[in-house]
């Protein structure tokens, strides 16, 4: 039951942070508190990572390393696209930022790319580190 909670807080805190990061340019405690929520959503990861390795339940391991890889390949490609989508319509730019926007929601509504990347990257490498020590 503790791993359904948790996932589905995860869930809402991926939507919330997406929502939010349609935001305009926002600046002081607006700004900290978005931070904060985008940090925020890598505590629920972090508890199932936690959970699974003590229980010994390498589907949610598998969950965390897969939705991690997957983030920020997807972070990746997009900021790429985005780039290069300088010498295209308005149109084509716009379209590749929302799609920033949704996928990679905690990077865009910190506004701190370098930190939801890091996180991601942290949930990564510790469930790939879980995942070796269950297999042994």
């Amino acid at each position: 039951m503790k791993y359904r909670i948790t996932s589905t807080l995860w869930a809402a805190l991926f939507v919330l942070c997406a929502g939010l990061g349609f935001l305009p340019t926002p600046e002081g405690v607006v700004r900290q508190t978005l931070t904060a929520l985008s940090v925020a959503f890598f505590v629920p990861p972090g508890l199932l990572l936690y959970w699974a390795s003590r229980e010994k339940q390498i589907f949610w391991l598998l969950l965390v390393r897969n939705l991690s890889a997957a983030s920020l390949i997807a972070s990746l490609v997009l900021l790429v696209a985005n780039l290069l989508s300088a010498m295209a319509s308005q149109a084509v730019g716009e379209a590749l930022y929302v799609l920033l926007i949704i996928l990679a929601s905690p990077m865009v509504c910190s506004g701190i790319y370098a930190l939801s990347l890091f996180l991601w990257a942290c949930l990564l490498i510790g469930s790939l580190s879980l995942l070796r020590r269950q297999k042994k």
